[in-house]
């Protein structure tokens, strides 16, 4: 790794100084923190993270390299990479370029051998900041002030999302999969268990997944404020009751806005493998993969046909819910996991036997 200093500089005026790896290149975004221990190669593909910059809160990232499996997407869409220690020369046998590599390949920025701990307590005090990575000779006042004046990006669903739709065909139930920046492990999960997927663009109509006939529809995970996707809750409230549907991470989240709920920014959000979220319904605990910084408001769900189903016990923040009237529900974690646990897995069999109900409930009728 070569010794080239670089900078993160902060909104708020911290400036940490540290050594550039990846592509050389200026860069804002939201500062977040991961707290997996591994899982960065999922964590970095991740189009939840799109124009995030991600700090790694364990110290040495990048030691088990780059493989052809653990893709969620055909590209990363993070800003930046944040380490204490950065892993020059990986050790595994399923390794193919390292860290640095694959960043520079994508022309993205990484920063080393910064306090990582320091920088995860000014998230948790302040919330989440924006940042720059940079390795210009710039004055930090100079770049503080650009920084300042530099708006976030709002538009990241359009740019993660598919741009035209797409098939995966199969004999078993046939799944819409809304695009709103998913992870290829929905998809791996969806055809896992047989089911004919079409996964179509963030903007599609209502119209356009009735033409599909489908026994269902699932509403994927995708970064930013889901107030900042354009007429997708108006497009799940028409289709409310005329399908089955399982949304996850951020189509919980619209799912909740198109049932008349809300929706609010958290100071610097769940993002990491280990959060645990009881069911309210088996009193069972599980531990699940969080990567969200907007969360439904809980008193904005008593208002409507939802009931809340899963509790996030660090913090009370809704992790699930049910509609009373339709076959309809989501949760904010991630279960298909990809990196963490797999202990919630069992919900895409539960959206298996909502469509075969739902099936049987239209034949019958």
């Amino acid at each position: 790794m070569g010794e080239k200093q670089a900078r993160l500089i902060l909104e708020n005026g911290v400036v940490f100084r540290g050594t550039a790896f990846g592509h050389e290149t200026d860069s804002t975004g939201e500062v977040v923190f991961n707290t997996g221990m591994t899982g960065y190669q999922e964590i970095l593909t991740d189009p939840s993270y799109c124009g995030q910059i991600v700090t790694m809160t364990y110290p040495l990232i990048g030691n088990y390299g780059i493989n052809r499996n653990d893709f969620e997407s055909i590209r990363p869409y993070v800003h930046g990479f944040v380490v204490k220690e950065y892993a020059e020369f990986p050790s595994n046998w399923r390794s193919g370029i390292t860290l640095d590599q694959f960043l520079k390949e994508f022309e993205i920025p990484g920063i080393a051998g910064i306090d990582t701990r320091k920088l995860t307590r000014i998230i948790r005090e302040h919330g989440t900041l924006k940042g720059m990575i940079t390795t210009s000779g710039e004055s930090d006042d100079v770049l503080i002030n650009q920084l300042k004046e530099t708006p976030l990006m709002t538009n990241q669903v359009e740019v993660v999302s598919t741009g035209r739709s797409y098939r995966c065909p199969a004999k078993g139930p046939r799944v819409v999969l809304i695009d709103y920046g998913s992870k290829q492990g929905i998809l791996r999960e969806l055809v896992n268990r047989g089911c004919d997927v079409t996964v179509v663009p963030y903007n599609v109509t209502a119209d356009e997944i009735r033409r599909i006939q489908p026994d269902g529809i699932m509403l994927s995970n995708g970064p930013g404020d889901p107030k900042n996707v354009p007429g997708a809750a108006d497009t799940i409230r028409e289709l409310l009751g005329d399908y089955p549907i399982f949304g996850i991470c951020l189509g919980h989240q619209l799912f909740a806005l198109a049932s008349g709920a809300d929706t609010e920014k958290m100071k610097f959000g769940h993002r990491g493998s280990n959060h645990p979220v009881k069911d309210l319904k088996q009193g069972r605990v599980y531990i699940t993969s969080q990567n969200h910084g907007y969360a439904v408001s809980a008193e904005s769900v008593a208002q409507t046909d939802l009931e809340i189903t899963h509790l996030a016990l660090n913090d009370e923040t809704v992790e699930g819910l049910k509609h009373k009237k339709y076959p309809a529900f989501s949760v904010q974690y991630h279960p298909e996991a990809s990196p963490g646990p797999e202990d919630s897995s069992y919900l895409f069999d539960q959206f298996m036997d909502m469509m075969q109900q739902s099936k049987g409930v239209k034949q019958h009728a």
